[in-house]
C-alpha cells in the first residue's frame, strides 16, 4: 500500500510541475488496490471458487464485450495486442490457481480445461500474443507442481520480466545490432518502435520528472500522426519514463518486485504462488510491448490475482500456524 501510495503521490507531483493529467494513473492505482483487497478476502474465504469465477468472468468479458473503457478514453476498443491478451492471460492464471487449490482431480481437470479454453479463445479472436501467454501460463503452472522450493522460480520470473523490459529499452535506444533490431521491428511494428524512441526523446528533457502524466500524446509527433491517435507509446515502461521520469519507472519496478516478494512469502502452496507469479510476469511482458495497463479491467484483474495468491487461509491456528500450513500445503500438492 505504501508503494501504491507513492505511485499516486509521484503522479500528482509530476502533474503539478508540468500541468499534467494524473487521472489515468490514479484510476489504475485505485483499481489495483481494490482488486488486491477483494482478492485477499475472497482468496481466504473461497480459494477455489473465487479464482475460478474470475477466470470465467474474464472469458465472458472478452467473448461478449466488443470494447472496454480505457481510461481516460471512454470508447477505446479492446485491442488484440494489449487488453484482450492480458485479460485472457489473467483468466488462464486464475483458473490454474483454482486448480491447484482444488481438492479433487476432477475439479482440477475441469479448471485446467478452463485455462486451455482461454488459449483457444485467444486463437479465436486472433490474438497471437494471448495464445502464447496463456499457453506459457498453463505450462508454467504444471511445472510449478514439481518445484519443492519457490525461491528459484520467483527469481527466474524476476529475471524474465527484467529481460523483456531491457529488450524493449534496447530496441528503443538503438542498443542492439542492426540486424537484430530489424528482425524485432517486424513483429513489434515500426510505428510502435518509433513511439518508444519518441518516449525516450521526451524523457531526455527531464529525466527525473518527465513531461507530466497524460502529456505524451500532446508532445509526441509520432503519436499525433497515428490513425486513430490514442496518445500512448504502447509500453508501460516507455510511457512512465516519458511522463514521470526514471522515478516513475523505479516505482513501477518496485511494485512488481514487492508482488514477487509477497508471493515468495505467501502462505499459499508453492504451485499457487508460482502460477500467480508466472501469470503476472506474462502480464508484465504484455504491458511492456502494449497498452494493456490503460484498461481498468486489466488492473483490477492483476490486483485480484495477486490478492488471491497471497491470501492467508482461514485456520484455527491463527497467524502462528501460517508457516506450517504453507509447508504441508506444498507437500500435499506435490503428492496429489
Amino acid at each position: 500500500m505504501l508503494l501504491l501510495g507513492a505511485c499516486s503521490a509521484w503522479s500528482l507531483i509530476t502533474a503539478g510541475v508540468h500541468d499534467g493529467r494524473p487521472e489515468g494513473v490514479l484510476l489504475a492505482v485505485l483499481a489495483v488496490a481494490a482488486g488486491c483487497a477483494a482478492g485477499r478476502i475472497c482468496g481466504a474465504l473461497l480459494p477455489v471458487a473465487a479464482p475460478g469465477a474470475a477466470a470465467v468472468a474474464g472469458l465472458g468479458l472478452v467473448a461478449t464485450t466488443p470494447g472496454l473503457a480505457a481510461s481516460p478514453q471512454i470508447s477505446a476498443p479492446l485491442g488484440h495486442a494489449g487488453a484482450t491478451s492480458a485479460v485472457l492471460t489473467l483468466s488462464a492464471g486464475a483458473a490454474c490457481c483454482a486448480a491447484w487449490a482444488a481438492g479433487t482431480p476432477r475439479v482440477r481437470l475441469a479448471l485446467r480445461l478452463l485455462a486451455a479454453a482461454a488459449a483457444l479463445t485467444a486463437a479465436a479472436v486472433g490474438s497471437v500474443t494471448g495464445v502464447i501467454a496463456c499457453t506459457a501460463v498453463l505450462l508454467s503452472s504444471l511445472a510449478a507442481g514439481r518445484m519443492r522450493h519457490r525461491g528459484l522460480g520467483i527469481a527466474g520470473l524476476a529475471v524474465a520480466a527484467a529481460g523483456v523490459t531491457g529488450a524493449v529499452w534496447a530496441v528503443a535506444s538503438h542498443a542492439l545490432p542492426e540486424g537484430l533490431t530489424t528482425a524485432l521491428e517486424g513483429p513489434l511494428t515500426p510505428h510502435r518502435v518509433l513511439l518508444w524512441r519518441d518516449a525516450l526523446g521526451l524523457a531526455r528533457h527531464d529525466a527525473v520528472l518527465g513531461v507530466g502524466p497524460g502529456r505524451f500524446g500532446d508532445l509526441s509527433a509520432v503519436a499525433a500522426g497515428a490513425l486513430p491517435p490514442d496518445g500512448k507509446p504502447h509500453s508501460a515502461p516507455m510511457q512512465l519514463v516519458a511522463e514521470q521520469g526514471v522515478v516513475g519507472v523505479a516505482l513501477l519496478a518496485a511494485v512488481f518486485g514487492w508482488v514477487l516478494f509477497a508471493l515468495w512469502r505467501s502462505p499459499r502452496s508453492t504451485p499457487v504462488a508460482l502460477t500467480a507469479g508466472a501469470t503476472l510476469t506474462a502480464l508484465a511482458a504484455i504491458a511492456s510491448v502494449g497498452n494493456a495497463l490503460s484498461f481498468t479491467a486489466v488492473s483490477v484483474g492483476a490486483g485480484l490475482l495477486a490478492g488471491v495468491a497471497t491470501a492467508r487461509p482461514l485456520t484455527d491456528g491463527g497467524a502462528a500456524a501460517a508457516p506450517a500450513v504453507r509447508t504441508r500445503g506444498d507437500r500435499d500438492r506435490l503428492v496429489g
